[in-house]
C-alpha cells in the first residue's frame, strides 16, 4: 500500500475505531437503577426491619448489576426521618422506599423537594404523584393466631407487647381479639406500650410484667425476640413478629406472623426500570403471599388444622374480619350487620371494639 494511502487510512480508520469504542463501552457500562431502603430498626431486629433487608437482598440477588441499593437503619421519625430520606434523595436513588408508618409525612415533604425522585411509604395512607403506599394485611394472620390463643388459654388472657397505637398496631389487636372471642367470649388482652418498635429490655419486662399478672399466651407486635424468650423461659406459648422467630424460643413459639416483601420490592424495582411506575397504594394479604405464618409447631395437630381452614377461609373471603354488627368500645356503632369495613376505614383506625378493656394512649 502506498504511504500516502497509509496515512489516509490512519486519518479516517483511528477515529472510526475510537467512536466506536467509547459507544461500546458506554452502551455496555450503562449505569444502573439506583435504589434506597429506610428502616425504622436496626437491620438485625429479626422483626420488621430485618424482613424489609430480606427484601432489598432479593431485589439484589434478582436483578444483579442492574441496581444499586442502599440501605440506612435505625431511624427515628420526624426530623431526623427527614434528614435521611433527603440524603437517600442527594445520593441519587431514583426510587426510594421508606419502611414505617412513622416516616409518611417526612416523606411527603422530602417528596415535594424531588419531584423526580419515586417514594413509597409503607403502612401509612397518605399519597401524591411521588409517593405511593404499600402494607400487609398481618391483621388476617393475627386473627388466625387469635383463634389460636382462644383455643390454648386456660386463663383466657393474652398477654401483648405493642409498641405505639399507630392505626397498624390497634387494627392488629382488635383482630387477634375477635379471633380468640370466636372460641372464647370472653377472652381477654392485657397490654404495655413500650413507646418503641424496637428495645429488647423494655420487650422483656413487659412480657415478664403480663405473666406475672395471670397471661398464659403471649403475643407481641414489637420486634425483637426478647417476649418470646421470656415466654419460654416462664412456659408459656407465645406468636412471633414479622418474621419466624422460632430459633429464639423453639419450646415455645407456635408461630410467626411472616411478612414477605421481597416479590413486591422486585416487582416495583421492575416497573420504574420499565418506565411505567406510578404511585399507588398496595394492600396484600394471605391470599397474594404478602402476609404468612411461619410452621405450626407446639400445639395439637386439631389446633393447627383450625388454623389451616381458617386461613383457607380469609383467602377465599369466606370469613371477612371486620364485618359488622361490630361496635367500638364505647358503644357506638363502627359497622352494621352484614357491613364490612373499607379500607380507608381499617388504615385509619384509631380506637378499640367492643370488648377490649384499658384505654388507647394518646
Amino acid at each position: 500500500m502506498p504511504t500516502f494511502m497509509r496515512r489516509l487510512y490512519l486519518l479516517i480508520a483511528i477515529p472510526l475505531l475510537t467512536l466506536l469504542g467509547a459507544f461500546s463501552s458506554s452502551a455496555s457500562v450503562a449505569a444502573p437503577l439506583k435504589v434506597g431502603f429506610l428502616y425504622v430498626g436496626p437491620i438485625s431486629d429479626h422483626g420488621w426491619s430485618f424482613q424489609h433487608e430480606q427484601g432489598r437482598k432479593a431485589v439484589d440477588a434478582h436483578f444483579g448489576d442492574k441496581v444499586e441499593t442502599t440501605f440506612i437503619e435505625n431511624v427515628a421519625g420526624g426530623a431526623d426521618a427527614i434528614r435521611a430520606i433527603e440524603r437517600l434523595a442527594r445520593d441519587g436513588n431514583t426510587l426510594i422506599f421508606t419502611t414505617s408508618f412513622s416516616f409518611m409525612n417526612p416523606t411527603l415533604r422530602v417528596a415535594k423537594k424531588y419531584p423526580q425522585v419515586k417514594f413509597e411509604n409503607a403502612t401509612g395512607f397518605k399519597q401524591a404523584k411521588n409517593v405511593g403506599t404499600y402494607s400487609a394485611r398481618f391483621y388476617e394472620g393475627r386473627y388466625v393466631i387469635g383463634q389460636m390463643a382462644g383455643q390454648i388459654s386456660k386463663a383466657g388472657i393474652a398477654a401483648y407487647v405493642a409498641p405505639f397505637p399507630v392505626p397498624e398496631v390497634i387494627r392488629g389487636m382488635n383482630a387477634f381479639v375477635l379471633g380468640a372471642r370466636t372460641v372464647n367470649p370472653d377472652f381477654k388482652i392485657k397490654v404495655v406500650w413500650t413507646n418503641s418498635w424496637y428495645d429488647p429490655a423494655k420487650e422483656a419486662d413487659a412480657a415478664k410484667a403480663l405473666i406475672d399478672q395471670g397471661a398464659d399466651v403471649l403475643v407481641q407486635h414489637t420486634d425483637s425476640p426478647a417476649p418470646l424468650q421470656i415466654a419460654q423461659e416462664k412456659g408459656i406459648i407465645g406468636f412471633g413478629q414479622s418474621s419466624d422467630m422460632a430459633k429464639f424460643a423453639p419450646n415455645s413459639q407456635v408461630t410467626s406472623i411472616v411478612d414477605d416483601w421481597a416479590p413486591y420490592y422486585i416487582e416495583r424495582v421492575q416497573a420504574v426500570l420499565d418506565g411505567n411506575w406510578k404511585a399507588q397504594d398496595t394492600w396484600g394479604g394471605l391470599k397474594t403471599g404478602m402476609v404468612k405464618l411461619s410452621p405450626i409447631a407446639n400445639v395439637e395437630e386439631s389446633i393447627a388444622e383450625r388454623a389451616q381452614e381458617t386461613i383457607g377461609k380469609l383467602e377465599n373471603g369466606e370469613i371477612i374480619v371486620f364485618q359488622g354488627p361490630l361496635n367500638k368500645q364505647d358503644g357506638s356503632s363502627f359497622l352494621a350487620k352484614g357491613a364490612s369495613a373499607t379500607d380507608q376505614q381499617l388504615l385509619q383506625m384509631n380506637f378499640y371494639l367492643e370488648g377490649m378493656d384499658g384505654k388507647l394512649p394518646n
